[in-house]
């Protein structure tokens, strides 16, 4: 069993309450969790208006099964028009680790 986590630091757009920061983050959040079946949760920044870190956790049999869907999961928020993706940063733990 392999672990993956991914951290996402992103710049939202014209944003000036964290009322609009939610509209913009649920949604996307939502759609990681519906469309790729990870988990996810945005982890940090929160006191900010206009950064999020997005948290997306991974569990897959294989490490290559963890690298695609984080991969896959980076490029959709990346191309995501109203969200900035200024970094990424991958995390992968297998069983035998302690």
């Amino acid at each position: 069993m392999y672990v993956g986590a991914l951290t996402l630091d992103v710049l939202l757009g014209d944003v000036h309450s964290l009322k609009q920061k939610r509209s913009l983050v649920r949604p996307v959040t939502a759609e990681l969790r519906r469309k790729f079946s990870v988990s996810v949760s945005e982890v940090g920044d929160q006191d900010l208006y206009r950064r999020a870190k997005i948290g997306v956790a991974v569990v897959a049999p294989t490490a290559a099964h963890v690298r695609d869907l984080m991969d896959t999961c980076e490029r959709f928020v990346a191309a995501r028009p109203e969200l900035e993706l200024l970094s990424a940063r991958q995390r992968l733990f297998n069983e035998e680790e302690d």
